[in-house]
């Protein structure tokens, strides 16, 4: 059983800051691909950041310059830093993992969401 707990979000007024954690625990053999997609009410879920298993890392062209999405191999954490936020980053924030619990088995998951508010 693998396990995805997010923090980090919150209320924060524009131009501020925040920075979300993703703590991956459970039965762990490696951690792949990872990455943070963002839901509004009637939207779809949409892809912030990501970190291929391999290759580059690649960014939602309304976060460049704004967001860094980061990974801890030796705690198996994920972060996104959000720097000079706006309202319409206003959302949950999903993280999204493939684990690797053995040799042969990878799963895909996802975090319980944490609501990010960006509001004056």
């Amino acid at each position: 059983q693998v396990q995805l707990v997010e923090s980090g979000g919150g209320l924060v007024q524009p131009g501020g800051s925040l920075r979300l954690s993703c703590a991956v625990s459970g039965r762990i053999f490696s951690i792949g691909a990872v990455g943070w997609y963002r839901q509004t009410p009637g939207q779809q879920r949409e892809l912030v950041a990501r970190i291929p298993s391999g290759g580059s890392t690649t960014y939602a062209d309304s976060v460049k310059g704004r967001f860094t999405i980061s990974r801890d191999n030796a705690k198996n954490t994920v972060y996104l830093q959000m720097n000079d936020l706006k309202p319409e980053d206003t959302a949950v924030y999903y993280c999204n993992v493939n684990v690797a619990t053995d040799r042969w088995n990878v799963r895909n998951y996802w975090g319980q969401g944490t609501q990010v508010t960006v509001s004056s």
